[in-house]
This record gives C-alpha cells, structure tokens and sequence, in this order.
C-alpha cells in the first residue's frame, strides 16, 4: 500500500528522493511514508496419505489454491498459519514447517509458505469464505495449482525438500 496522504496528519504527500528512489514524503511532520506490504500466510495442507488440500473460494478466483490469508496484530507467522488452516479447512494441524517466501506481485503482498501437516479428516468449512474443499494426490495438486502462482511455487519448494 502506497500512501497519498500522511498517516499522521493528512497532508498530502510529495515525493522525495532517498537511497537513489522516490518516496512519499510529508513536508509538514518532515518525514517519510514509505509503502507497507501486509504480510500473509500461504499453508500447503499434507495429510498421512501425501495428499494436498485444495480449496475455491467463494469470492476470489474460480481456480483451486492453497490456505491463506492475512496475519493478524499480535500473532506469529506459524500462529496465522495454525489459524488459517483450521478456519478455512476444520482441520488442526498438527504442526507447521517453514518453507519459504512468495512476492505476490497482484496484492502487494509478502506471503511466508508454510507446509501444514494434518490428519486426513472431512473438512468443515466456512461457506462464507470457501465454497468447496477436496483432498488431492501431489500430481492433482501440481495441475490444479498450474494456473496460480504462489500455490505452485510453494508445492514445488516443499517437494524439493
């Protein structure tokens, strides 16, 4: 997010050069607004069995993708994925691995990837959020992430492990 206006006092700001780039800048608080990415979490949820748990979501893509979503003030990134996954799958992980980090170029967004491990179990989801949720072989999961971005990067990093 990049700002237009001063988060202190409203201004509008200008750019300015620092460290060979243009910034916003406030000419009144005299300092710099520099963007904010917000960080999220992007889970790969394994069962016993090798399988991926892919989800669709009700009001974003029409593709299969990973658990994601934001990470929340006062949690850790492996707090937001533990949540991330029980909220959108009602699975509880068992644990959570750290794989590796995603630039999501669309949103702007950090993404920390995230190997989720869980029983194989019904999924219980919220159908606010998702509308279906289905369990995948790895070569399922390899084509239905094809058309995304993240997901397939994070499926690939965790299979070279």
């Amino acid at each position: 997010m990049t700002f237009r206006y001063c988060p202190e006092c409203g201004c509008t700001l200008v750019q300015r050069e620092t460290a060979g780039k243009s910034v916003p800048y406030c000419e009144s608080c005299q300092q710099f607004c520099f963007p904010v990415s917000l960080p999220c979490v992007i889970c790969l949820v394994v069962n016993e069995y090798n399988e991926i748990a892919l989800i669709k979501q009700t009001y974003a893509t029409k593709n299969k993708v990973c658990i994601a979503g934001f990470i929340e003030q006062g949690e850790t990134a492996e707090q937001a994925a533990l949540r991330e996954v029980k909220e959108e799958t009602g699975l509880t992980p068992l644990s959570v691995r750290y794989i590796s980090s995603y630039y999501y170029e669309k949103k702007d967004n950090l993404m920390l990837g995230f190997a989720a491990f869980v029983n194989k179990a019904e999924f219980h989801i919220q159908p606010d959020e998702v509308e279906s949720a289905a369990w995948y072989s790895i070569d399922e999961a390899r084509h239905e992430l094809s058309k995304g971005v993240t997901g397939k990067d994070l499926l690939r990093d965790w299979l070279r492990e």
